[in-house]
Order: C-alpha cells, then structure tokens, then sequence
C-alpha cells in the first residue's frame, strides 16, 4: 500500500488523539469531564488547554484538506508512491504544528501550517501536471 495512504490514516487520526489531550485538560481544569455540555466545558479552557482545543479544531481542517487533495491525486492517475516525501513532510509538519500551538509558540506555528500547505498544493499540482 502507498505511503500516502498511511499518512491519510495518520492524519485522520490526528484530532481524535488531540480530543483526548483536551479531556485532560478539561479535567484539570474544571476537575470532570462534562459530557452533557462538552463544547461549552471547550470553550471555556483556558491557557494550554485552550490551544489543545485550537489544534485539534484545525486538525479537523487540516484532515478534510488533506484527503481532498489525496483524492483528487488519486483520481488523476498520479502514482502514489510518487507522493512519498510530500506526505510524510505533510504529517511531520502537522504533528509539529500541533506541538507548537500547544506550546504557544504562534509564529513557529503559522509557517508551520504554511509548509504543510504546500506539501497539498504540490499534491494537487501533480495531479494537474500528470
């Protein structure tokens, strides 16, 4: 199986392990998990919990972006084994976005998101090309 499809399941994966940091936070925070009102008890983090909550929003955007970008890849013919390097840049680049929202450090974390970005946009310029 090509690597990118791996990195998608990895990708996918991303947010859910990000929701379950969040519900540490939110019982630290707040001393219990909230199950009837969950986004409210979200909303309502404050300091690292609160950037937990952010990565895991825009890892929810990241995913839908990137599988888009895999599909259409797919859907144009490029080998996908031809996409190695730019989907494994792709999850290095998320999981280290993810560590430098939580750790605060925003302006590290939006080049961050920018190269990730562009990993997708060669994707997608593959398939054009192909």
């Amino acid at each position: 199986m090509p690597i990118v499809l791996y990195t998608l399941f990895v990708v996918a994966v991303m947010p859910i392990v990000l929701s379950m940091m969040g519900g540490f936070f939110r019982v630290r925070q707040f001393g219990r998990l909230d199950n009837a009102y969950p986004r409210v008890q979200q909303a309502e983090l404050r300091g690292m919990g609160a950037r937990v909550q952010g990565a895991q929003s825009n890892a929810w955007e990241a995913l839908s972006v990137y599988t888009v970008t895999v599909f259409i890849a797919f859907a144009a013919g490029v080998d996908l084994r031809s996409l190695d390097v730019p989907a494994l840049l792709f999850v290095v680049l998320r999981i280290l976005y993810s560590a430098l929202y939580v750790m605060n450090l925003a302006w590290l974390r939006s080049v961050t998101f920018g190269l990730g970005m562009g990993c997708c946009i060669y994707i997608f310029y593959r398939a054009i090309v192909q």
